[in-house]
C-alpha cells in the first residue's frame, strides 16, 4: 500500500492495536496467575514456594529479557522480533496449560516470561516508528492505558475465569492466551510495517552479560522474598549494585570508541527528560505494584471475599486508569510534566483515602465506601503512566527506540518487584504484631505505598519546576520529531 505524502503509515492505528492487545496479554500474565495459585498447588501437589515460582519466575524472566530484546529489535527489526516474540508466547502459553507437573510448569513460565520480555519494548519502539507529533501523545495514552489496566485487572480475569471454569480452571488462563495471541499474530503479519532496520546488527555480549548479572541479582531477593530468601540472598543487592555500575562503565567505554552500546549512556545523560522519566516509572511501581497484592490479601483473607469479589472490589480503579489515560495522551503535548504532578497528587489522595477507609469502615461495607475513593486514584493514575511514557521517550531517537523502552520497562519491573515483596511482607508483619488486624494491616501497607508514591511526586515536581520557564517551547513536538521522517524509514 502506498505512503500518505507525510511519509506515515497507512495502517499505524490498525497496527497500533495489534501490539496493544499482545502487550495486554503479557502484561496481565504478570498479575492474572496469582488468584490460581492454590489450586495450582492442590491440583499438582505442589509446595507453596515452588508454586510461587510460576509467578515470580515469570516476572524475573520479563525483566531480564526487556533491554536486550530491545536491542535486537533497533538491530535485526521491531516486526520480526515482535512476530517471533508473539509466536513464542502463543506456544509457551499452551505448554503451561498443558503442563502435568509444577517442573514442567515453571519451566514454560520462564520461557513464557522471555518472551514476554521479547515483545514488550517493540511496543514502544514501534509506537516511536509509526506517530509523530500529537498522534504519538494519544499513541502512548493508550499504550499506557494498556500498562495500567492489565495490572489492575488481572485479578478480576483471573477470578472471573476461575469462577466460570471450576477448580481446574487455572488452565484456561493459559489458554485463553492461545486463540487471542494466535489472531494477534495473523493480523501482525498483514499490519506490522516492514522496514529494514537501521542498526548494523551488532550486540554488545559483555554488556548483555553484565546487565542480565545485574538485574537478577537485584530482583532474585525480591522474588524469593516470600519463602524468606531476602534473609538469605540480601548479599546480593550489592553484588548487584556493583555490577551495574561495571556494565555503566563498560557501556561508556563502548560509546567512546564509536560502538554500539547496549544501553547507550547518552540516553541518561543527553536525552531530555529520559533519566528523570526512568527514575520517576520505578519510585512510582514500587506503590502502584504492591498494593493490588495487599488488596487482595485483606479482601480474600481478612473478609472472606471470593476471588472474583476481590477483584471487582478494585475494578473502580482500572476503570478510572483507563479512561484517564486515553484522555491524557491527548493533553500530554500541552500540560507535559504537570499532568503527571496533577496524576500523582489525585492518586495518592485516592489510595491513601482508601486506606484511611478500610482502616475505619465497618468490614461489610468497606469496599463500598472504598469504591469512589478508588476511582478518583485510578483517574491519577491514568495521568502519570502513559503521560510519563510519552515524555520519557518522546525525544528519544527512534534508532534506539527499542533499548530506550526497555530500559524503562525495567525500572518499572524493578520497582514492581521491590513493592510486591516490600508491601505483603509488611501487611504480613503488621497482622503478626497485631494478633490478625487485617485493618491495621491494609492502612499501614498502603500508605507506605503512597510513601513511595510521594517520593515520585518530588521527582515530578521537580522536573516541572525546572521546565516552567522553558515552557512554551518544550511543551510542543520535540526535536526528534523534527527529524523523524529520517529515522522513521531506517527502522
Amino acid at each position: 500500500m502506498q505512503r500518505p505524502d507525510d511519509g506515515t503509515d497507512p495502517n499505524r492505528w490498525r497496527a497500533l492495536w495489534v501490539t496493544l492487545v499482545a502487550g495486554f496479554m503479557t502484561l496481565l500474565d504478570v498479575t492474572i496467575v496469582a488468584v490460581a495459585l492454590p489450586s495450582m498447588q492442590h491440583e499438582l501437589h505442589a509446595s507453596a514456594a515452588a508454586v510461587q515460582w510460576v509467578v515470580s519466575g515469570y516476572a524475573l524472566a520479563f525483566a531480564l529479557s526487556l533491554v536486550t530484546a530491545g536491542r535486537i529489535g533497533d538491530a535485526f527489526g521491531r516486526r520480526r522480533v515482535f512476530l517471533a516474540a508473539l509466536a513464542a508466547f502463543v506456544l509457551f502459553s499452551a505448554a503451561a496449560g498443558a503442563a502435568p507437573g509444577i517442573g514442567l510448569l515453571i519451566v514454560a513460565r520462564l520461557a513464557q516470561g522471555v518472551a514476554a520480555g521479547c515483545l514488550a519494548p517493540q511496543n514502544s519502539a514501534l509506537i516511536q516508528q509509526l506517530f509523530r507529533g500529537a498522534e504519538r501523545g494519544r499513541a502512548f495514552g493508550l499504550f499506557g492505558a494498556t500498562v495500567g489496566v492489565s495490572s489492575a485487572v488481572g485479578p478480576v480475569v483471573g477470578g472471573l475465569i476461575l469462577a466460570l471454569a471450576g477448580p481446574a480452571g487455572w488452565r484456561c488462563i493459559f489458554y485463553v492466551n492461545v486463540p487471542v495471541g494466535a489472531v494477534a499474530l495473523l493480523l501482525g503479519l498483514r499490519l506490522l510495517p516492514r522496514v529494514e532496520p537501521g542498526g548494523r546488527g551488532r550486540l554488545d555480549p559483555v554488556g548483555v552479560g553484565l546487565l542480565g548479572c545485574g538485574i537478577l541479582a537485584l530482583m532474585l531477593p525480591l522474588v524469593l522474598a516470600e519463602g524468606g530468601g531476602l534473609t538469605r540472598t540480601w548479599w546480593l543487592f550489592p553484588v548487584g549494585a556493583v555490577v551495574l555500575a561495571a556494565f555503566a562503565r563498560w557501556e561508556r567505554r563502548i560509546a567512546r570508541r564509536g560502538g554500539e552500546p547496549l544501553l547507550d549512556p547518552r540516553l541518561l545523560t543527553e536525552t531530555r527528560g529520559y533519566a528523570t522519566g526512568a527514575g520517576l516509572a520505578a519510585l512510582y511501581f514500587v506503590g502502584f505494584s504492591g498494593v493490588w497484592l495487599v488488596f487482595a490479601l485483606f479482601f480474600q483473607n481478612g473478609l472472606g471475599y471470593s476471588p472474583l469479589m476481590s477483584g471487582l472490589a478494585v475494578t473502580p480503579f482500572a476503570v478510572g486508569s483507563a479512561v484517564a489515560a486515553a484522555v491524557a495522551g491527548r493533553l500530554v503535548e500541552r500540560l507535559g510534566r504537570l499532568l503527571t504532578v496533577c496524576g500523582l497528587i489525585a492518586v495518592m489522595a485516592g489510595l491513601g483515602t482508601t486506606a484511611v477507609l478500610l482502616w475505619l469502615a465497618p468490614a461489610d461495607r468497606a469496599a463500598w465506601l472504598a469504591a469512589p475513593a478508588l476511582l478518583l486514584g485510578g483517574l491519577g493514575s491514568g495521568c502519570v503512566i502513559s503521560p510519563n511514557i510519552t515524555m520519557t521517550l518522546r525525544e528519544v531517537p527512534v534508532r534506539m527506540a527499542g533499548a530506550a523502552g526497555g530500559a524503562l520497562q525495567t525500572g518499572q519491573r524493578l520497582g514492581g518487584a521491590v513493592g510486591t515483596a516490600a508491601l505483603p511482607g509488611l501487611f504480613y508483619l503488621t497482622l503478626n504484631e497485631t494478633h490478625e488486624d487485617y485493618q491495621d494491616a491494609v492502612a499501614l501497607s498502603v500508605g507506605c505505598g503512597v510513601a513511595a508514591m510521594l517520593c515520585a511526586l518530588t521527582v515530578a515536581v521537580r522536573d516541572w519546576r525546572r521546565d516552567r520557564p522553558g515552557k512554551e517551547g518544550d511543551e510542543g513536538c520535540p526535536p526528534e520529531t523534527s527529524h523523524s521522517h529520517t529515522h522513521a524509514g531506517q527502522n
